[in-house]
C-alpha cells in the first residue's frame, strides 16, 4: 500500500474518532480544514417557508412559491468551526444546546479576536468601540446596519449575533460591528450538447443546470461569486460588480472590452432575478459581535446567448473560474449549496 494512501486511510480513522467525540459532547462537526473538508464536512436540516411574489426598489426580483430557506433555521455549525479561519485561534466550544443566547451559561468564556488586517484600521472597517459611537439596528450615515432578520440585541455597547454564541468575540476576518451585508449573484444556464439541445441527467431524467463558479483564494473552496455591498451601494449594482470582477476580471481588461461585455452583463442583470435568500449566512467568518448576512440572487441565462458566451476570466478574490453543472454531490463554500437546491427547484432541473 503506497505512504499516500495509508496517510489517507490514517487521516479518516482520526477524523471519524474526532467526529464520534463531538457528537457525544453535542458540539458541531464541521471541521474547517480544506484538505479534509469533502470528507466530514456536516449538514444540518434546514426547514423552509413558502413565500410570494414581490418586487423590491433596487433590483426587479420576485420570489416563488418554492419552499425558501428562513434566515433562522437550526443552529449555526460553520460559525462555530473549531479554528477561526486564517487563523491559529480555537473557539471557545459550544454545544447545540448552549448556542442561544437565552439558555444561561455563567462557564461561557469566548476567545477575543479580531485579525490584523482589521485592526490596521481599513477603509472598509469600522474601529473599536470605545473610539466611535456606531448607531446600531438603523442606517448609519453610508452604513447599513440593520439586519435582515430583525432587530438585535446590544450588550456593553456591542452587539450580539442574532443565531446565538459562536465561542470567539471581537470581529475576527469582517470589519464590521453587527451585519456583514454581502451579495451572491448565481449566474446559470442550461448544459447543452453540440446541437445545443439540453442534456437531461440519466438518474433524474431532469434538465441539468450549470452555474458560474470561483474557486475562493483565501480558503481554496469553490463557492457563488460574490462580495459585500459597499456604503450606501444598491445592491444590485452590488450583484453585477461583483460577478463582472470575480467571473469576467474587469478589473484588468481594457475600456473597450469592458464596454463590450458591459452591454451583454447589464440585459442579464436587468431581466427579473429569483430572489434565492435573504438573511443570515451560517459562515465560518461569523464572531458573537459580527456576522454575514446575504441576498443571493438567481439570474438564468435562458437562451445561452448571452453571458454563456463570455470568456471566463478569475479576477479579484477568486483563484479559478468555470461552468460547473449543479448537483448536490458539488460542495461549496458556506451556504451556497442550499441556494443552488433551491435555483434547481424553481428551474425544475436536476439536483
Amino acid at each position: 500500500m503506497s505512504q499516500g494512501i495509508t496517510h489517507c486511510l490514517r487521516r479518516l480513522d482520526w477524523i471519524g474518532r474526532i467526529r464520534l467525540a463531538l457528537t457525544l459532547f453535542g458540539l458541531p462537526c464541521t471541521v474547517c480544514t480544506p484538505g479534509v473538508r469533502a470528507v466530514i464536512a456536516c449538514s444540518s436540516s434546514h426547514p423552509f417557508r413558502p413565500t410570494q411574489t414581490i418586487s423590491t426598489s433596487f433590483c426587479n426580483l420576485y420570489t416563488t412559491s418554492i419552499q425558501t430557506m428562513p434566515s433562522s433555521a437550526a443552529p449555526h455549525v460553520k460559525s462555530r468551526c473549531l479554528e477561526y479561519p486564517g487563523s491559529k485561534i480555537q473557539r471557545f466550544l459550544v454545544p447545540d444546546d448552549k448556542v442561544d443566547w437565552r439558555q444561561n451559561w455563567p462557564q461561557y468564556n469566548p476567545v477575543s479576536y479580531t485579525d490584523p488586517s482589521v485592526v490596521n484600521k481599513p477603509v472598509w472597517a469600522d474601529p473599536e468601540i470605545g473610539s466611535f459611537s456606531p448607531k446600531f439596528n438603523t442606517v448609519d450615515g453610508a452604513v447599513d446596519r440593520t439586519s435582515f432578520d430583525g432587530s438585535y440585541r446590544i450588550e456593553e455597547g456591542k452587539p450580539l449575533n442574532p443565531h446565538g454564541r459562536t465561542g470567539v468575540t471581537g470581529r475576527g476576518l469582517l470589519g464590521r460591528w453587527g451585519p456583514n451585508h454581502a451579495a451572491d449573484p448565481i449566474v446559470t444556464r442550461w448544459k447543452v450538447d453540440a446541437k445545443g439541445e439540453k442534456i437531461y441527467h440519466s438518474v433524474s431524467k431532469l434538465p441539468i443546470l450549470q452555474f458560474v463558479s470561483i474557486k475562493r483564494k483565501d480558503c481554496g473552496e469553490w463557492a457563488i461569486p460574490g462580495g459585500m455591498v459597499d456604503p450606501g451601494e444598491q445592491v444590485s449594482l452590488t450583484l453585477q460588480r461583483e460577478f463582472s470582477e470575480e467571473a469576467l476580471n474587469t478589473l484588468a481588461i481594457s475600456p473597450s472590452e469592458t464596454a463590450k461585455i458591459s452591454e451583454r452583463i447589464n440585459k442579464l442583470f436587468k431581466s427579473a432575478g429569483f430572489q434565492v435568500y435573504k438573511g443570515y449566512v451560517d459562515d465560518p467568518r461569523n464572531t458573537d459581535n459580527a456576522w454575514m448576512e446575504t441576498i443571493a440572487v438567481n439570474f438564468h441565462d435562458d437562451s445561452g446567448n448571452s453571458v454563456s458566451e463570455l470568456p471566463l476570466q478569475a479576477g479579484d478574490d477568486a483563484g479559478q473560474v468555470q461552468w460547473v453543472d449543479v448537483d448536490s454531490s458539488f460542495l461549496l463554500y458556506a451556504s451556497h449549496s442550499h441556494f443552488l437546491e433551491l435555483v434547481s427547484k424553481e428551474r425544475q432541473a436536476h439536483w
